[in-house]
């Protein structure tokens, strides 16, 4: 199974989150799923960092060899998910939630997330 990580999931998986429950982390950790991550929630990350509004329990610059450790590889937006994008319907209005469904509809991918919005919209879900 593909899986793409929600922002919030990547962030609970980095920091050890008892919040993240142990389905959820089993997923991650099986080496025989794919689990992808958007360069959205990179950005994501980036910004609320930068505002203080989030803490991660290392520094930034260790996001990239953490996904390499645990398999996750970095999803790119690409046109084809701009252009889902514009189609979907304004249901949920973060942008970085979004573009993240655009990408789990285009590439045909489940989202793990906790995050009811998501199941407003034709994608697989899990949580």
């Amino acid at each position: 199974m593909n899986y793409l990580l929600d922002t919030h999931t990547i962030i609970w998986f980095m920091n050890g989150d008892k919040s993240l429950p142990s389905s959820v982390k089993s997923k991650i950790q099986n080496i025989n799923n794919g689990c992808f991550l958007s360069i959205a929630s990179i950005w994501e990350i980036a910004i609320k960092t930068n505002l203080g509004k989030l803490i991660l329990n290392g520094p930034f610059k260790e996001i990239i060899p953490f996904l390499l450790e645990n398999n996750i590889e970095l999803l790119p937006i690409n046109f084809e998910h701009l252009q889902k994008l514009l189609i979907l319907e304004l249901i949920h209005r973060d942008p970085f939630d979004r573009i993240i469904i655009a990408q789990a509809i285009e590439q045909h991918l489940t989202i793990l997330t906790k995050d009811d919005n998501f199941i407003k919209y034709p994608v697989n879900c899990f949580w």
